[in-house]
């Protein structure tokens, strides 16, 4: 198969000025976690064309023809499904081509569309987070660690991310000036918002981010909420969203569960149980989540009820 896509693939040349700019507008105003996700994908792109790095790849990809950009499209999509990469991970790495090329036609750079599309994929298939029992065993391995700076910079994530159903890449983008305790909020910039929103703290987790301030390197406004505290790191470091993968998952083994948990399962659990101690109220829920689209919490709630599995335990009765 690598023979058939080499021809797919022309020399690159040293990135034009107008490439490089076109990239870093496609970069500008990202946040953090998107940021990382784009620059990873522009440079496996740049990897795959044999390019120095993603100036050159991106000017190859806009230099050509439609034909040409989306014939090297297509040289990529099947080479991401020989890497065997979940349909989703193509699947963004394909749209982060395609909206580049679109900012180029905005830019005047092309006329034309590239028109590869990835993989469909299908959201929130497993919403299971850790489960309550797994919660409350993690949270109480938490409390007890957080007799240390790092045991209470844990604590106070985790709880935010439970308890405000924070996803790890708003969590980490968090600085010292967002919160409010006197107001007793912090300020959140949603995934694909532009302004921050003001959530409520709950009791718990406000104490748990007083504590954390009291411990933290350096709690001046402008400075990260959560930093790296390793011997390695130099504060105030913002911890990214990696650091806190491999957090949870050691809290996790650490509590003795048997499943893996994710800092996403964290906000999936919390969205699990308001809807079972609001009796599957999904307008409730889906404020929570601040999912814009209520057929995503409707998601969790059908996976909560496995209406499904429900079914096929009445036809087995019935055999």
């Amino acid at each position: 198969m690598a023979s058939e896509l080499a021809p797919l693939r022309p020399t690159p040349r040293p990135a034009e000025p107008g490439a490089l700019d076109l990239v870093a507008a496609f970069l500008a105003g990202r946040t953090p976690t998107t940021l990382r996700a784009y620059r990873q994908d522009l440079a496996d792109f740049a990897r795959f064309v044999g390019a120095s790095g993603p100036g050159p790849a991106v000017d190859l990809l806009v230099s050509g023809t439609a034909g040409q950009a989306n014939r090297l499209a297509l040289g990529y999509r099947a080479h991401l499904s020989e890497r065997r990469l979940a349909p989703a991970t193509v699947a963004r790495r394909l749209a982060a081509l395609r909206s580049l090329v679109k900012l180029a036609r905005m830019l005047g750079r092309v006329s034309w569309s590239l028109d590869v599309e990835g993989p469909r994929t299908e959201a929130y298939r497993d919403t299971r987070g850790p489960g309550l029992d797994g919660w409350r065993a993690l949270l109480a391995r938490a409390r007890a660690g957080a007799t240390t700076p790092k045991g209470k910079r844990d604590l106070a994530l985790i709880r935010l991310m439970h308890d405000l159903g924070l996803r790890r890449g708003e969590a980490v983008a968090l600085d010292v000036a967002d919160l409010d305790f006197h107001g007793r909020t912090v300020a959140v910039i949603g995934k694909g918002k532009a302004e921050p929103v003001r959530l409520t703290l709950n009791g718990p987790t406000a104490a748990a981010l007083r504590d954390w301030i009291e411990a933290h390197p350096d709690p001046r406004p402008a400075a990260p909420l959560f930093v790296r505290l390793d011997p390695g790191a130099v504060a105030p470091t913002r911890i990214d969203a990696d650091n806190v993968a491999r957090m949870v998952r050691a809290l996790g083994r650490k509590a003795g569960l048997a499943r893996g948990v994710r800092p996403h399962g964290l906000r999936h659990q919390a969205i699990t149980r308001i809807l079972e101690l609001t009796a599957g109220n999904l307008v409730a829920a889906q404020k929570f989540a601040r999912h814009a689209d209520p057929k995503t919490t409707q998601r969790y709630d059908d996976n909560r009820r496995d209406v499904a599995g429900q079914m096929a335990r009445l036809l087995g009765e019935d055999a």
